[in-house]
């Protein structure tokens, strides 16, 4: 899904948790390790960090600082996120249910 179709909430919601999850692979911290949507990134380092350069760019076209860069030499892996917890399909009905301010 494309960062410009978010919410601000949405937004800044995502780009926090893909830190989170950013630090517990890189790190190897413990906390939300098993859970599916970290899962999911295992190996793809290379695509989490375009999807959080996708939703920076995003920030920065609405005028929000970004201050926390991550660090480009360790995205190794795959570069293409195939894998998903729900489908595009469902993340659309899901996200159109919240009834925010998401265009979609």
């Amino acid at each position: 899904m494309s960062p410009k179709v978010l919410c601000r909430k949405h937004l800044l919601g995502e780009h926090r948790e893909l830190h989170a999850i950013w630090n517990i692979i890189t790190l190897g911290r413990k906390g939300y390790s098993r859970h599916p949507e970290t899962l999911r990134w295992q190996g793809k380092l290379a695509a989490l960090y375009q999807r959080h350069e996708a939703l920076v760019n995003e920030m920065e076209a609405r005028g929000y600082s970004h201050r926390s860069p991550l660090d480009e030499a360790m995205a190794t892996g795959e570069e293409v996120q195939d894998t998903f917890v729900d489908e595009p399909s469902a993340q659309y009905l899901i996200l159109k249910s919240k009834r925010c301010d998401c265009d979609v």
